[in-house]
């Protein structure tokens, strides 16, 4: 279809379709929300499920490998389907399965439930981007997809605190009920607000291998994967780090972070549809200086917080203008299966870089973790700065 009409041929708006954005960004803070909300609240959910703490951290786990292993089949299955039914579908898996979580004392039920939500997390973060831009004009895609994507900023600054909190006044349980109730409001909001459009027509889609050869994507796919890398050595070893540079207030350090990536975001909103290539440019040339200066000098605290929040604001748009330069790359009628490509492509950088910031870790200490960091967040610069003609041109595309 068409990025230049609605499903029933109809003009797309020159303004933002505001409400129905915010509906895709609530069911991205969601999605966040149920992947993350049971790290925070391993000490009241072990005793209720008669499970070991580490037995509920393996929720988070799940959902995490579901996604990562169904992103890919369930977009290729799924894609001929009309897109707003398949977006209900997958928000009323969200709803049922916390419903589930809230309700069930059985480990192995939990544990169940967890995985069918991974695997609408899976299908939800391989259609949001495409959807927001198909229903913007292709010079507003940018900012569009900055709009969804804060859902993702705003669960990890204010979201899972707030679920937390919730759960220490009100019981772990209430928290899952007040998960599942938001995703019964989005399955009504979605349907009133969110535009209808078309699956695919059979045998019109490429398979996931042509689109992941399309010019361009392996570059945007390879930044991904190198930034990913090199921010999780950093970011899951924040902790030992900081009290490695002598600042033992970790959750100050995550604090600023956090308000970091909340104007990042917003900085990218405005600059992303002019300024695409230069802005990832600028972003990540401010990761790497941020690795060198936590390597050479976060043992004065005024460094370690000022390179924390410069990193913040700089992680903070970047998925953004990733996601944007992918699907100006693939283009929306394949946005899909690339955001799907994405999403694998994503997770596998969560981990890869959990485990080397580990090994860093273990075997060099603390002290190694940004140098370790630093040649993989360059390496993203560099593949950016060589990808002008197909990933990342200086004049966007505009189909």
């Amino acid at each position: 279809m068409s990025t230049t009409s609605m499903a029933k041929g109809t003009a797309l708006p020159t303004s933002l379709p505001w409400s129905g954005l915010l509906a895709l960004s609530t069911a991205a803070f969601t999605a966040v929300l149920t992947e993350l909300l049971p790290a925070g609240l391993l000490p009241r959910m072990a005793p209720a499920l008669a499970v070991s703490e580490a037995q509920v951290g393996f929720l988070v786990t799940a959902y995490a490998v579901a996604s990562f292993a169904g992103a890919i089949p369930l977009t290729v299955l799924l894609r001929g389907l009309p897109r707003r039914p398949v977006l209900i579908g997958t928000l009323a898996g969200f709803a049922g399965s916390n419903a589930v979580v809230a309700l069930s004392s059985s480990y192995g039920l939990t544990f169940a439930a967890r995985v069918v939500a991974g695997l609408m997390g899976g299908t939800l973060w391989a259609m949001l981007v495409g959807y927001a831009a198909r229903m913007v004009p292709a010079v507003r895609r940018g900012r569009a997809i900055a709009i969804v994507l804060a859902g993702i900023t705003l669960a990890l600054s204010l979201g899972v605190p707030a679920g937390t909190a919730l759960a220490e006044a009100l019981g772990w349980r209430t928290a899952f009920g007040a998960l599942a109730g938001l995703a019964v409001f989005l399955v009504g909001w979605v349907w009133w607000r969110v535009p209808g459009f078309p699956g695919e027509p059979p045998g019109a889609g490429l398979p996931p291998q042509r689109v992941a050869a399309l010019p361009g994507v392996p570059a945007v796919l390879s930044v991904t994967l190198l930034l990913l890398l090199g921010h999780q050595v950093m970011y899951t070893y924040v902790a030992p780090f900081a009290t490695h540079a002598g600042f033992g207030r970790t959750g100050l350090v995550l604090l600023v972070f956090g308000a970091a990536t909340v104007a990042g975001i917003w900085v990218t909103g405005v600059l992303v549809d002019r300024r695409l290539r230069a802005t990832l440019l600028g972003a990540l040339a401010l990761c790497t200086a941020v690795m060198l200066a936590l390597g050479l000098r976060a043992g004065t605290p005024a460094v370690l917080l000022a390179s924390v929040a410069l990193w913040g604001v700089a992680f903070g748009g970047a998925p953004t203008l990733i996601q944007t330069a992918l699907v100006d790359a693939s283009g929306p009628a394949h946005a899909d299966v690339a955001t799907s490509l994405q999403a694998t492509v994503y997770n596998a950088g969560i981990a890869a870089g959990s485990l080397t910031g580990g090994l860093a870790l273990e075997r060099l200490g603390a002290g190694a973790l940004p140098w370790t960091a630093l040649p993989l967040v360059a390496g993203a610069f560099v593949t950016v700065g060589l990808g002008r003609a197909h990933a990342f041109p200086a004049v966007r595309r505009r189909t």
